[in-house]
């Protein structure tokens, strides 16, 4: 079974490389940062969708393109987790930092496979390392043959 899984709530992903993107994730992005990955659910939704979840689960009345949920019991035992990402907030973020539709998603979907694996993005000097980690994921992504 994989363990590295695409969900869609109220929102399609239109992405032709989504069997390399899962693979990449897990067989590099976590091996790379030696982290063992038990299940990993990505579930793509909306702006109004991912805005429930963020009222309800963090009390933030406010639009967000990614929300990173660890469910594991044990780190240590390995990462269970699911991220909600809203495609209306990838495309409007594309645009926004002139990038294309498909780096963005690659953006999001490595930024939350980060936040499991430790990174946080709340502070600017860690805003900063995790920025670099995307970079980083994207580029060696780009340069696979997973």
């Amino acid at each position: 079974m994989a363990k590295v899984s695409f969900h869609y709530s109220d929102r399609q992903l239109l992405l032709k490389q989504k069997k390399k993107v899962k693979s990449f994730i897990e067989e590099q992005l976590f091996k790379t940062e030696k982290i063992k990955l038990i299940e990993l659910r990505y579930i793509f939704c909306s702006d109004d969708y991912l805005l429930k979840i963020n009222k309800q689960f963090l009390n933030h009345d406010d639009y967000t393109d990614i929300i990173t949920f660890n469910l594991s019991d044990d780190t240590k035992n390995g990462i269970i987790g699911e991220v909600y990402i809203s495609t209306d907030r990838v495309k409007e973020n594309a645009v926004l930092h002139s990038n294309t539709f498909k780096d963005e998603v690659f953006r999001v979907v490595f930024h939350g496979a980060l936040h499991l694996c430790g990174y946080k993005d709340k502070k600017k000097s860690d805003s900063k390392i995790m920025r670099e980690k995307e970079n980083f994921y994207i580029h060696l992504y780009k340069h696979s043959s997973t």
